[in-house]
Order: C-alpha cells, then structure tokens, then sequence
C-alpha cells in the first residue's frame, strides 16, 4: 500500500495564488466591504485570511472551470503526487492532462478535497431501526404539567385534534414527550408517529424521547428513525415511536401509500412538530392517511400558531385543521405567559433593538409591488442587500459591540448561505472565534460547530448560520441573536428570536439582546410577549 504524503492544504494553496485569483473568488463585494473595516485598501494577507474561510472549496471542486484552475495552481511535484492517488501509471504521465481528464465522480472529488486537507463525510450506513430499552423521571413546571392536562382532555374526545402552544424556550418537547409517554403507557401496544421537518428536529425528537422514556417508560419500545435514506421495513413493527421524516412521508404518499396505510392501522396518535406547517396540502395528505382510525389522535406543537402576520385566511384554515382547539399557558394574574415566565425566570428578559445600515436599497416600483404581494421578502431583494457594503459593515459592527458588552456566546441569522460564510469569514479575519452552518455544510463540519458553540470555552464565539438553527436548536449559553435575514414572516422571525431567550430557570441567562439590523425600506418585528397572542382571533384557547 502506498504511503501518501499529506497532500497540501487549500489554505497553502491560496496563500500561493496570484491575487487576482483571490480577489476574483472573494468578489468585489467582500472586498468592498474589507476596505470599509480597514478604512482604505485591505491587503493581501487580510484578503488571503478571508478567503481561506469564504472561498467554498466543494464548489471549486465540483466546478469543471474551477476545478482546472484551482489545479494549476498547484506546484508540479503535487499535481503529480494527486495523479499517481487518482491511478496514474506514474513516469511519462503529464499529470496535469491526466487530471483535467478525469471524469471526477464523486469519489474523485472527495478525494482531492482529502487532498486539499479537509475532512470529507463518507456515505453513512443506514440507520437502521433503533430498538432502546428505557426505565423510569422527566419532569415538568407546573405551567407545563397544567398545560399538558388540558391537552389530554381534548386529544381523547371529540375532533381529538388540538394544538399545543408554548413560547419558544419554554420546553414544548419536554412536555409533548411526556404526553407520547402517557399515551403509550395506557394503549399497549401501539404506534405513535412523530412528523418533522429536517435532520436536526428529527434527531432531536429521537433522543429526546430515548431520554424521556427512558425516565416515564414501563416497558422496552421500538424507536424507529425513518428520514433521508433510512429503510422502511414496518412490518413487525407494533409498538413504539416512529419519527417520520416529512420528506419521506410525503414521498411515500405518492409511491408507496402502503407505508402509510400500515403505519396507520397500527398507530393511535400523530405528532406534528412545529405545526404550522401543517396545512401545505401534501402534509395534509400525509396526516389524513395516517388519521384514519376513529380512536386516532393529532397534537400539534408550535410557538408560533399562525402561517402569517397578516394572511387572516391562511391562519384561519389552519385552525380549522385542528377543530380552533389550542391550549397555550396559562398563569394566574397574568393576560400574556410570556411575561410571567420572564418575570418568574423560565424565559430571559429580552433587550430588542433595531439598527439600521446607512445605505438603503432604494427598491424600485416593481420590487415594491413585489414586496407587497409576497408571503416573505423575496430572494432577488434579499440577494441585493445580502451584498451591500454598507449592510454588511453595520452586520459586522454589531458582533462588535454585542463583544463589547461582553456576550460570549453570539448567534447570527444570515440572509443566504454566501451571506453566512461572508460575515463568519470577515469575523474571522478580524481575529475572532466565528464559525458558520448551513444546510450544505457537511454533518461532520455542522456538528463540530455547534459543539464548539455550546461548549463551555472562555473565549467567546459568534456562530453565523442560515437555515438549519431556526428550530431544533438548544444552546443556552447564547445570550445575543443578530437577525441580519429580513422577513415578513413572524413565524420565522419569532424562531429565530426564540434560540437565546432561555432564562436561568431553564439553564439559561437572565436577560439576552436581539437586534434586527434592518434596511428602512423593508418591514420587520420587535416584540416577543406580541409575537405570541399574535394569533388568538383565530382560535378558542382551552
């Protein structure tokens, strides 16, 4: 077996590169916004640091163009040592021809990443149906335990459909677990089906229910993880919980209805998280095939049980989905629970605040009457002020005086995936601890991340995202959210304002700062204990 050397990292091979290369990569706009920080021309090493964390290598290498110019850039002795990795016969290969003559699968392109000293995620096995003994004590607040019989009085009579509504960080999951557990205990055997959106609130709901049944259970249950590529073999399947991938459900529904049809004569209760989403038509589809038992339950769980702010007719048909049956907190002496519960320490004392760039997108009339006419802001308007200068330093600004104030823990909802690796890599460049996630960073590279970012390091961290933190996320040490990712939607703005305010009570901090840095022509929010009775016209709250 041949002994290779180490190959040569992608950050030699750009601190090597002409600059006309590097500058190219960045674009004009990250250099732009370089220049504004450093109050004239960045220089090369400044500009060479930068790209080594915004320079995406796997578009580099998946691009054919790309790919043939990042390996002329490499010095002969490598680009020969990379062909003979890639199976060139070795004396009298032109290694250069032999490389941009492959046909680089991707097998080929995970290699020369390797190469480049990164690491690759290979293909995981599949995940195979996950059985966890369990024994029991989970418990619950006691606006969460009174929230919960509310619950059961409605899922086992009449429409048996309700939604839970609980505040973002006030432990929806906690007590919808402890609602499956019951279930499951008094319907031996059954099936429960959970439905989410999205790896991270699937596997969360996994291990959570293995920690909750684990305490409540009274017996060994199947856990049955069923998303992306995992099999859908149900057929000795009888009691336990299958957490369903949306995706998967919904492709099912059209090519192999028999999974639901099973999954549906063996199972007594569907959980819908972040219910919401619930009235797309082919989520719909999804739940009314697995609802057909007259004994069959719905619980939906949400924060935010509304698709709109403004949309009545949207909210409305999702209330009727479920019978306008919602139980949300309810605290003696208090008209709004987001306020006793910041009062009483469960959630952090929010600090909002509003600042707003200089420089304006001066929208045209066809981008207002767009702007009007869509449910969020739409992505070519997003992109326009993803790349203003002036929007992005007022961004940066921010993370500094969030440090200044001594947040140690900072999270940053960016407007697109280029946008989050364009802000964590001027962070970086600045001298400080940023990472970024996105929904195409690797598993390896989004768990090493958020890892990092809960962990309890002195140093203080700011953690750029977009897309994938919204829900599902749990960091307690966060105490300052930046929402640079414009929207109308108060769904996902209350999402994005619901990861830092976990208050001491529940293992967070006392108070949190969230500021919205907004461009003056487009709308936006500002109220948490608001954002929650947002849509109470619509429902009868039990």
């Amino acid at each position: 077996m041949t002994a290779w050397s180490p190959g040569l990292s992608f950050q030699a091979v750009l601190d090597s590169a002409p600059m006309p290369y590097i500058r190219e990569r960045l674009g004009k706009h990250m250099c732009a916004l370089l220049d504004l920080i450093d109050g004239g021309s960045t220089g090369d090493e400044r500009l060479r640091a930068v790209a080594a964390v915004a320079v995406d290598a796997e578009k580099l290498v998946s691009n054919q163009t790309d790919r043939e110019e990042l390996l002329r850039l490499l010095p002969a002795d490598k680009q020969t040592e990379l062909a003979q990795r890639l199976g060139a016969d070795g004396a009298g290969t032109d290694a250069l021809v032999y490389l941009n003559g492959l046909k680089w699968a991707s097998e080929q392109q995970r290699e020369l990443l390797e190469f480049f000293g990164f690491s690759v995620d290979r293909a995981p096995a599949l995940p195979p149906l996950f059985r966890q003994d369990s024994e029991p004590e989970y418990g619950l607040f006691p606006h969460q335990r009174r929230a919960a019989a509310r619950v059961k009085e409605l899922l086992y009579d009449g429409p048996r459909r309700v939604v839970l509504h609980l505040p973002t960080g006030v432990g929806k999951t906690r007590t919808g677990m402890n609602l499956i557990a019951d279930h499951l205990r008094q319907h031996e055997p059954t099936l429960v089906v959970w439905l989410a959106r999205g790896q991270e609130l699937l596997e969360q709901a996994a291990v959570e229910f293995e920690r909750a049944w684990s305490k409540l259970g009274d017996r060994p249950l199947a856990v049955v993880r069923m998303w992306g590529e995992a099999p859908t073999d149900v057929e000795a399947l009888t009691d336990g919980l299958v957490i369903l991938g949306l995706e998967k459900a919904v492709s099912a529904d059209k090519s192999d209805p028999e999974l639901l049809r099973k999954l549906a004569s063996r199972s007594t209760l569907t959980v819908f998280d972040e219910a919401h989403q619930i009235i797309a038509p082919t989520y719909q589809r999804v739940v009314d095939a697995l609802t057909v038992r007259p004994d069959a339950s719905l619980l939906g769980l949400t924060a935010t049980p509304g698709r709109t702010w403004a949309d009545v007719t949207q909210d409305e048909r999702l209330s009727d989905f479920f019978a306008r049956q919602k139980v949300m907190l309810q605290i003696d002496g208090y008209s709004n629970p987001v306020t006793a519960l910041i009062e009483q320490g469960y959630l952090a004392k929010p600090i909002m605040k509003t600042v707003a760039s200089e420089a304006g997108l001066h929208l045209s009339a066809r981008d207002q009457q767009l702007l009007a006419k869509s449910f969020d802001i739409p992505s070519e308007i997003i992109a326009s002020l993803a790349s203003d200068e002036q929007w992005n330093l007022k961004v940066v600004q921010t993370v500094l005086e969030l440090l200044e104030r001594q947040h140690r823990r900072i999270l940053v909802f960016a407007a697109s995936v280029d946008h989050c690796r364009l802000i964590a890599a001027v962070l970086s460049a600045l001298g400080l601890d940023a990472d970024f996630v996105t929904g195409e960073s690797s598993p390896r590279h989004r768990n090493d991340a958020i890892r990092r970012f809960k962990g309890a390091g002195r140093r203080p961290m700011i953690l750029c995202n977009f897309g994938v933190l919204t829900t599902g996320f749990d960091a307690p040490a966060a105490s300052a959210a930046i929402i640079a990712r414009p929207t109308k939607s108060l769904v996902l703005y209350s999402q994005m304002v619901g990861r830092v305010i976990r208050g001491p009570k529940a293992g967070g901090t006392a108070t949190c700062e969230i500021v919205t840095v907004v461009d003056p022509e487009l709308p936006g929010f500002g109220d948490v204990a608001e954002a929650f009775t947002n849509w109470e016209d619509v429902w009868e709250t039990a």
